[in-house]
């Protein structure tokens, strides 16, 4: 009889942490395999049919995506590559998951970008981002901003990976709640690293520290 109880607690055990830590693998349907075929799909690592069904297409993109951004790649979307999609992770409401989902990646692309400059400065860049998902040109969410290939060179080199500091926390906060120190520009660039002729003809709105930002 203590046998059979063992064996139950654990089949129970194991269904609880399923159940809690439910993750997205190979073989995988449904709308939370949809969510990321359609983020990945937006950012350039999915090509195939948007369709919910977590197929090999799917498991590559999801490699490519991890290898990329500093995580395990093994194709299965967990809490973490969940975390970094932009998507809820189960550990919390969706609301207040996302939330917080959403200012943790602001707060490491503005650390990645702007950590070297003025307060200001990076609450700018963190208002450039949302600006950006408010603009029929740019994807809808801030990850899909963020992850659009070639948007931000701290993707590119890997530096969204750091630990964002506490002023560019502070910062991606502050531009959430609406400050907006660019008066509404959806591009910047630094001039003295800057050669792109298409960039430095964009109008410019205004100069905070080493950055342009402009329409």
């Amino acid at each position: 009889m203590k046998k059979i109880c063992f064996v139950l607690a654990l089949v129970l055990s194991f269904m609880f942490s399923t159940t809690c830590f439910a993750l997205s693998k190979l073989g995988s349907t449904g709308t939370e395999v949809r969510n990321i075929q359609t983020r990945l799909k937006s950012w350039g690592y999915y090509t195939g049919t948007v369709d919910g069904i977590y197929g090999n297409g799917t498991f590559k993109a999801v490699m490519r995506f991890q290898a990329n951004n500093g995580l395990t790649p093994d194709g299965i979307c967990g809490p973490k590559t969940l975390a970094k999609i932009g998507l809820p992770t189960g550990t919390t409401s969706t609301s207040s998951s996302t939330a917080s989902s959403n200012q943790q990646l602001l707060a490491r692309i503005i650390n990645g970008e702007a950590r070297g400059e003025s307060y200001t400065g990076q609450v700018a860049i963190g208002a450039v981002v949302l600006n950006r998902v408010r603009s029929s040109s740019f994807p809808n969410t801030i990850a899909g901003v963020i992850y659009q290939p070639g948007a931000f060179e701290a993707v590119t080199d890997g530096q969204i990976n750091l630990t964002a500091t506490s002023s560019c926390q502070n910062a991606a906060r502050d531009a959430l709640n609406g400050w907006d120190p660019t008066g509404g520009a959806i591009y910047y660039y630094n001039p003295a690293n800057t050669t792109n002729k298409w960039m430095l003809a964009r109008p410019v709105i205004a100069r905070i520290g080493k950055h342009v930002f402009c329409k």
